[in-house]
């Protein structure tokens, strides 16, 4: 089976392909550790997990490098304004280091602990590559793609490239004269920095003397060189969000291959945004939720990772409590139907309908990570279970296979004790017997104990409450 997916360059659906036979190469854009995430910055993450569990499902071995901005990211995309590490540590009175460390901590809990994402092979922070940056920039002065601009910094000389902003497709004659251009001295309207100068007057927690003077990296930089230096001057696949296409992705191309004379990426992918309540998320108008509130209401952080992908990745997802309440009853559907790996029944025709339904769920995740399509087909799925029958060992394989591909943990969910076991055995002699005060108080015991029992065609099924 191959992997279709959509490439942002070409803006065409095609065949993934890969410079090297069964390896891809991948970069995923990450957080600029400044403050607490918000349900937002994760959607992207939820996607790329997904992405990355496809294409193994599909045989192919995944190299992934993922970034920490820890340095550099100024407030705005046309290189003015404060760092936002510099921000983040005034807010709450620390040093930029501090904050990082703060909330790389605080990025590494939530997605890999509490979200339960894999693991990138390189997770890298952009001040672990300084040397590696100042080289960079070297190397691009050298081929003549540079320029100064005193007190202001070391700019990339976007004129000297005849194909820039392919991937945007910007109209750069068309651009707004302020669009890209806050800093005097700009030789093009759509140059950005490379190096910026610490301020004369100022002395930053972040900064670093070079052959220019002292400074800190532009934002663009950290990528093309975390991924140069971990993945090589090519890579198969580059991800991010859709806010990244017009300046981020659009600079890291240029720099990378101006200075390597590749194509820096074969494949280009974007997720698109979560709105709140149908708007965008605001501070000011209180409904910029995090993990920790979801958890706070109630809800599982696996209904939210099912309420992100019940939208395709290029389209706009919504988040509204009252959705998020819709999708926790999807998981209950699921974990209950997970349940029934522990009951020891069979159905044979079941057990080849699971197969063939894991596979078209496969089909449709290769089919540019449709999963909307994907979890659609597992619902029909658990409907059919009660059509056809329970066939317990083929859930359990089935769990596994679910697992694998959403990162949910359907399969570890345990059994029920021996004791309880032993009550469901006294209620089915008491049904059989017809003594049905004793049934319904063995069936309210084992629900004070989290077991719910359902009656069906002569069987007990039963499932954690």
């Amino acid at each position: 089976m191959s992997v279709q997916l959509y490439n942002t360059m070409t803006r065409t659906t095609e065949p993934l392909t890969t410079l090297e036979p069964g390896k891809v190469k991948l970069y995923t854009c990450g957080l600029t550790v400044y403050a607490q995430p918000h349900i937002g910055n994760w959607v992207g993450y939820i996607y790329w997990d997904v992405l990355v569990r496809t294409l193994r499902a599909n045989g192919l071995k995944v190299e992934r490098t993922q970034n920490y901005t820890d340095v550099g990211h100024l407030v705005s995309d046309d290189d003015n304004g404060e760092d936002k590490m510099e921000k983040g540590a005034r807010n709450e009175g620390l040093t930029a280091w501090d904050i990082a460390e703060k909330y790389i901590a605080i990025a590494e809990d939530e997605g890999y602990n509490q979200l339960g994402l894999l693991r990138p092979e390189h997770l890298e922070r952009a001040t672990d590559y300084i040397p590696q940056q100042i080289e960079f920039v070297k190397e691009l002065e050298a081929k003549g793609y540079t320029y100064e601009i005193p007190d202001e910094g070391i700019y990339f000389d976007t004129g000297k490239l005849t194909d820039y902003g392919k991937l945007a497709r910007l109209d750069i004659d068309g651009l707004e004269a302020g669009a890209r251009v806050s800093v005097e001295g700009k030789k093009n309207i759509t140059d950005f920095a490379l190096w910026k100068f610490s301020p004369k007057d100022e002395r930053r927690d972040m900064e670093w003397d070079t052959p220019w003077g002292k400074g800190f990296p532009g934002w663009h930089l950290e990528c093309s060189v975390i991924a140069r230096e971990t993945l090589g001057d090519q890579i198969d696949m580059h991800a991010g969000g859709v806010d990244h296409i017009p300046v981020h992705h659009t600079n890291e191309i240029a720099q990378t291959e101006a200075l390597t004379g590749k194509e820096f990426s074969r494949f280009w992918i974007h997720n698109n945004h979560l709105k709140v309540d149908g708007g965008k998320m605001s501070k000011s108008l209180g409904n910029t939720y995090t993990l920790a509130d979801i958890k706070k209401k109630g809800f599982d952080l696996e209904a939210f990772k099912l309420m992100v992908l019940s939208k395709h990745y290029p389209t706009e997802g919504n988040f509204t409590w009252e959705i998020l309440e819709s999708f926790q009853n999807v998981l209950d559907k699921f974990r209950a139907w997970s349940d029934l790996q522990f009951q020891n029944l069979t159905s044979k025709e079941l057990a080849k309908n699971y197969e063939s339904a894991i596979k078209a769920v496969k089909r449709e995740l290769s089919n540019n990570l449709n999963t909307p399509n994907a979890l659609a087909l597992l619902n029909g799925m658990l409907n059919r279970t009660t059509e056809l029958g329970i066939d317990s060992k083929a859930i359990a394989a089935a769990t596994k296979e679910i697992d694998g591909l959403f990162g949910l943990t359907l399969s570890k969910r345990g059994d029920i004790s021996v004791e309880q076991k032993k009550l469901l055995i006294e209620r089915a002699k008491a049904r059989k017997n017809k003594e049905w005060v004793a049934s319904d108080k063995l069936r309210d015991n084992l629900r004070k104990q989290g077991v719910e029992v359902k009656d069906s065609a002569g069987q007990q099924i039963w499932n954690h409450s």
